[in-house]
This record gives structure tokens, C-alpha cells and sequence, in this order.
């Protein structure tokens, strides 16, 4: 996964307290996200990445995260190959990582 930018949970979470542009896309299961998700992500399983649209503004950060990173690292890296988008993070040891450190998850908006 040569090239994919990663951030951590701390660095995300600063993030967004700091009302930066930044774009949330959980892309695991439906019964993981039944488990919750960070307040404000926008659901797109692994699967569909490569089949939907997906466009980042020049002013705008989309982090993308899964379980554990290591989807979310495959998704970073078929936008940034494939795609051509620049500003993609993923989160390093994603869900986990964030929930460990003790920020907020939320119920899953269907």
C-alpha cells in the first residue's frame, strides 16, 4: 500500500473538533456497521468503492476507514491508483483504534 496517507484516531478527531473539511466513508459490512459508526460517515461497503462515484473537493479531506485499516488501506489505494484523488487518508487501525481511544461512535443511520 505504497503511498496511502494515514492518520490516527487523535489526528482525525482533531480534525474534526477543528471544523476542518473533512469527509467521513465507512466501508465495511452492514452487520458491522449494525455495531455503529463515527458521527457524520457516509456508508459505502468495500465492494462498491470501485462501482460509485466518488469525488473529493480541492478544500476537502475524505478519511475512510473499516475494522482495522486494512480495507479501508485497499479503498485509499484504488482511489489514489484508479481514481486519481489526492486528498484520501486512511485510518490507521480504523474503528478499533477510534473506539479504543474513547471518542464517539454512533448508531448507524438507515
Amino acid at each position: 500500500m505504497f503511498g496511502i496517507q494515514e492518520i490516527d484516531a487523535q489526528q482525525l478527531h482533531e480534525w474534526l473538533s477543528s471544523k476542518e473539511n473533512v469527509r467521513l466513508l465507512d466501508v465495511r459490512t452492514p452487520g458491522e456497521i449494525a455495531q455503529g459508526v463515527i458521527p457524520g460517515t457516509e456508508i459505502l461497503p468495500l465492494h462498491m468503492v470501485p462501482i460509485e462515484p466518488i469525488e473529493v473537493a480541492d478544500d476537502e479531506k475524505l478519511v475512510i476507514y473499516c475494522r482495522s485499516g486494512a480495507r479501508s488501506g485497499q479503498a485509499c489505494g484504488y482511489l489514489m491508483q484508479q481514481k486519481g484523488l489526492q486528498n484520501v487518508y486512511n485510518l490507521r487501525g480504523g474503528i478499533i483504534a477510534w473506539a479504543s481511544a474513547g471518542y464517539p461512535i454512533a448508531s448507524a443511520k438507515t
